[in-house]
């Protein structure tokens, strides 16, 4: 019974970690919201990694049948993403370069905007994109040899805190990143993740592309 447990505890972090990437995820919150304060970073960490597990739980347990429902596949599902994630990565590209706010003065900002974009766009889909969503449908269609037991569902439910968790932390102390890089090596940091995120974007786009053109060409044969 252990040996199940974190053997799906592993499957899921193994899984879902590399696609995340919270430490990518704390420098992409940098670009999109800058000079924070500790409250704000907090409060954002938070609900970021509330979203988070909200989203992949989902994913986990109905996310299939939700597709099935509304006759949305995989390949779509990664089309639509991707455009949105390549959507996300211009815009933080062509955002302006803001030098007026010293970085030991914090922007206060309000309760509703940084409620507003801890969900859109931080959480979906910078933090859990197409990629991350389609993954977790995989798992959650993946029926274990000997059938589901609750070792299994607390084996995802711990291994999911242990993926927000990360996201959290990564999420939360970003701010001290951003005071070791400094200004410009922050902006520098910003405009590199933005177009890394622009690339991820343009490649699950393609990714769904290819899945749909090769299916085409299955049905015409």
């Amino acid at each position: 019974m252990l040996n199940e447990f974190a053997k799906t505890v592993l499957v899921i972090v193994a899984a879902l970690f590399p696609i995340i990437n919270p430490p990518a995820v704390a420098l992409v919150v940098l670009s999109v919201l800058p000079h924070m304060s500790d409250a704000e970073r907090n409060e954002l960490a938070r609900r970021i990694c509330i979203n988070s597990f909200a989203i992949l739980l989902a994913s986990l347990s109905i996310g299939a049948y939700v597709l099935s429902f509304f006759g949305i596949s995989i390949p779509v599902l990664r089309v639509a993403g991707g455009l949105v994630v390549a959507m996300a990565g211009w815009t933080l590209l062509q955002a302006p370069d803001d030098d007026d706010a010293p970085e030991s003065a914090p922007r206060p900002r309000s309760g509703a905007s940084l409620r507003a974009k801890a969900f859109y766009p931080l959480t979906l889909p910078i933090t859990v994109g197409p990629g991350a969503i389609a993954v977790a449908i995989a798992l959650g269609t993946g029926s274990p040899r000997h059938g589901l037991q609750p070792v299994h569902l607390a084996g995802v439910g711990i291994g999911l805190v242990l993926v927000c968790a990360s996201i959290y932390l990564c999420v939360r102390f970003a701010g001290h990143l951003e005071r070791l890089l400094g200004t410009t090596g922050t902006q520098v940091a910003m405009r590199l993740f933005a177009f890394v995120i622009f690339c991820i974007g343009v490649e699950i786009l393609w990714l769904g592309l290819s899945e749909l053109i090769a299916s085409v060409h299955l049905d015409i044969k």
